[in-house]
């Protein structure tokens, strides 16, 4: 796979991503990732909903923790026809268990753990770290792009709402 040099930071450390970057008003990359019964899921099974994509390093760390609930409380008021999916390298068992844990109900979660094809589709896999960068993304219901942003330091939140304005220009 062809990829560009890309990079972000963990504490000011320089890590570099694998993968192509995803930008605004191309067609999202379809990617297979497991839910937390261990089933494959795409990204295309979103298609006709308008979809967030919220990329964490793992749930069990202070900002994805932040972040994943910050998303959690918005879908809830977002409507039915936008989806949010947190996507991380975490196990689907320990995604599961936290989501019990914190009461996370109205975000899904999808692990990449296995094959790190989202990563990879979407320009996020840490080389360094095997992990999946701080990203969030948001589709139409056509699978195109509208909102891209990837954070440049791993401890810092993402722009909720350059994503959450975007999806309402959706819907």
């Amino acid at each position: 796979m062809s990829e560009d040099k890309r990079t972000v930071t963990f504490q000011g450390q320089p890590l570099t991503l694998l993968g192509r970057e995803v930008r605004p008003a191309q067609a999202a990359p379809d990617a297979t990732v497991l839910d937390n019964a261990l089933q494959p899921t795409a990204i295309a099974d979103f298609r006709g909903k308008v979809v967030v994509i919220s990329s964490v390093p793992s749930l069990d760390t202070p900002v994805c923790d932040i972040q994943t609930r910050r998303f959690n409380t918005e879908a809830a008021l977002l409507g039915d026809d936008v989806v949010v999916l947190t996507i991380s390298m975490d196990l689907p068992f320990a995604q599961a268990r936290w989501c019990g844990a914190t009461g996370v109900e109205a975000v899904k979660t999808l692990s990449d753990h296995r094959e790190g094809q989202f990563g990879l589709a979407y320009g996020l896999l840490i080389e360094e770290m095997r992990l999946l960068a701080r990203a969030v993304f948001v589709l139409d219901r056509e699978g195109v792009v509208h909102h891209a942003q990837i954070v440049p330091e791993l401890t810092n939140e993402p722009d909720y709402d350059g994503a959450l304005n975007a999806v309402r220009a959706l819907v």
